[in-house]
This record gives structure tokens, sequence and C-alpha cells, in this order.
């Protein structure tokens, strides 16, 4: 969890930093960070493109890590995910549908109730992993840390 925390300090959202990293057979295979699609503006620069409620500029942690997967060549099919906020509904269903079998997440996100729903009805591990003092050492995670 602590490789997802640093991992979303590299992240161009103005709005909350996440990072996501795929573990299969104890090996990282993908990684990924909330920011804009590759050769685009982004948000630290231009600002929130917002639509609803919500940035659409950016393309979600999870969303990147499964896509650098897949431009690899690698399969998460059996994998697990560790990702530093619950993920949304729409991150969650192509987690589901890409073989992810374990999401552990660090915070609670304002999240849609499908998504859980969805989760329960896979049969897919959900564990909290909060972050402690104790597992960063010096790394300065402060916004992650849960006394």
């Amino acid at each position: 969890m602590t490789q997802a925390a640093i991992l979303s300090t590299r992240s161009t959202c103005t709005r909350l930093h996440v990072g996501a990293i795929v573990v299969k057979d104890n090996r990282v295979i993908a990684e990924g960070y909330n920011g804009s699609v590759a050769g685009t503006p982004h948000c630290t620069e231009v600002g929130d493109y917002i639509v609803d409620g919500h940035c659409v500029r950016a393309i979600h942690a999870e969303q990147n890590a499964l896509v650098q997967a897949a431009n690899m060549g690698i399969s998460v099919d059996g994998a697990e995910i560790y990702v530093t906020d619950i993920p949304c509904v729409h991150c969650t269903k192509l987690l589901l549908q890409a073989g992810i079998k374990k999401i552990n997440y660090m915070r609670d996100y304002n999240n849609d109730p499908f998504a859980r729903e969805l989760i329960e009805q896979k049969g897919v591990g959900f564990t909290k992993i909060p972050l402690l003092r104790e597992t960063i050492g010096a790394v300065n995670l402060e916004q992650f840390i849960e006394d």
C-alpha cells in the first residue's frame, strides 16, 4: 500500500492524488496514477475540466494501471490491486471485468453503492489497509496516515 501512496505523488490531478499497483504472484506487474492523457495538458497546468462534478480530463489510476498492463501484454487475470482510494463504479467494473481477484484500498471514497454490490456479486476480496505511521518510515506521506 505504501508503494501506491508514493506513486500517487506523481498525480497531476488537483483534486485527489491516487495511485494503484497491480500485483500477481507477489510481483508488481503494473502501476498507474491519475492524470491526463499522455501528451495533453494536465490539470496542474490548465485547470480541471469539470462535468457533473467530476473532472473528465484525468484518467483514473486504476485505468492507467490496466492500460499499462495491456500495453505490455501482461494479463491481470487473477491479480490483486492496491489503490489509495476505493475505486469509482467505472473503475470497479473495469477491474472486475479484467479478472482482478482482490481490491485493497487505503481511504474511503464517496462511492456509488453499486460498486460495492458488484464486488460482492463477483465474490472479489475487498480489504481496507490503512497506512500507519510505523509502516512508512521516513517517507513523507502525512495526508494518508491514520493514527
